[in-house]
């Protein structure tokens, strides 16, 4: 295959995709290091990848409608790419995609290819037996020649954003981070537990730190969980993203429910345990540390559907609001102790 010399990518939202796009984009400059590439991004996603080397990225405001659309294809009306790989599904992005100009519009395949995506791409992306959403995108690199698919991450992280969030750890212990909070609250632990667990890490003489968005919800939570620990360190809404990607690097572990600081503690190589439910962790875990995983969605699956996983729809989420009730203090408190290294 000829070289390609632009190449345009759509991923708009969320933390955790675009942590998974990183990679697709960086084995395609380990590939084709020469070609020009463009990102659309969402606006909050772009904080993120801010300084990606060799990587133009345009912010999209999902908020702003059919303006912020226009302006967009304003934006790109005198390009013209060899390709544009729609890494999002999302109806939004297809609308966007049709004022990109690109000689071959590369989508998903028809197993997961949703809301109608198929009918605005010319070429589809070969299955992959794996479920994982990662190895999925990858597809897109491999449909444009790229050959080696190891996932590879390089977040930069400005030394001002270290040293800002250097200010939260204690470099005379271990640092855990607990990172309680996801887009929907099923899929969240309680803060009781969450509370449990920094009590047994203080009484290990481990430092525990709360992160957190600005939201209400999150900081709400983030104080239950102080109130039950007093002695956690409660950043939640004190850091950027790039400066919790920041305090990611320098703590020795991540406590995370199925969101996006799981995926930017795989950018960063910090270990990280997931708590899963609702969403398979084979799809949407933390691509390197699988088998850190605490999951009770095969049984909930059960459950909900009287099949196993593996014969429902790739995207099957569990039916209900109380299966994360089922992951133990014990399980986790134990698995976090087993990853540190620390015997009872």
């Amino acid at each position: 295959m000829k070289a390609p010399t632009s190449i345009c990518i759509l991923r708009l939202s969320a933390i955790g995709d675009v942590c998974h796009t990183l990679a697709v984009v960086q084995a395609i400059q380990r590939q084709y290091p020469q070609a020009e590439i463009t990102w659309i991004i969402g606006k909050t996603e772009a904080t993120l990848m801010q300084g990606i080397e060799n990587v133009h990225l345009i912010p999209y405001d999902k908020k702003s409608g059919w303006k912020g659309i226009l302006t967009l294809w304003r934006q790109l009306w005198h390009k013209r790419f060899d390709f544009l790989l729609n890494l999002q599904t999302a109806f939004r992005a297809s609308i966007l995609s049709l004022g990109i100009s690109a000689e071959k519009k590369i989508g998903f395949n028809r197993d997961r290819a949703r809301e109608g995506q198929w009918l605005f791409t010319n070429k589809k992306v070969e299955m992959t037996a794996s479920p994982h959403v990662l190895d999925g995108q990858m597809m897109f690199a491999k449909a444009i020649g790229v050959e080696d698919l190891t996932p590879r991450w390089q977040l930069p992280v400005s030394e001002q954003d270290l040293v800002y969030s250097a200010q939260f750890i204690d470099k005379t212990r271990l640092n855990v981070l607990l990172a309680p909070c996801s887009s929907k609250r099923e899929k969240d632990w309680q803060a009781e537990n969450y509370g449990e667990v920094a009590r047994v890490l203080h009484c290990h003489n481990i430092h525990v730190i709360i992160g957190g968005s600005p939201s209400a919800y999150e900081m709400e939570t983030a104080d239950k969980i102080q109130q039950l620990a007093p002695n956690c360190c409660n950043v939640a809404g004190k850091t950027t993203l790039k400066q919790l990607a920041g305090l990611i690097q320098q703590v020795d572990l991540v406590l995370s429910s199925d969101s996006g600081p799981a995926h930017i503690a795989t950018t960063q190589h910090t270990p990280v345990i997931g708590l899963y439910a609702i969403h398979n962790p084979r799809r949407t875990g933390p691509y390197q540390d699988q088998e850190k995983i605490i999951s009770v969605y095969d049984e909930a699956i059960l459950q909900s559907y009287g099949k196993p996983w593996q014969a429902l729809p790739w995207a099957t989420k569990a039916k209900g609001k109380n299966w994360m009730e089922q992951i133990n203090v014990e399980q986790v408190t134990q698995k976090i102790l087993e990853t540190l290294g620390i015997t009872e």
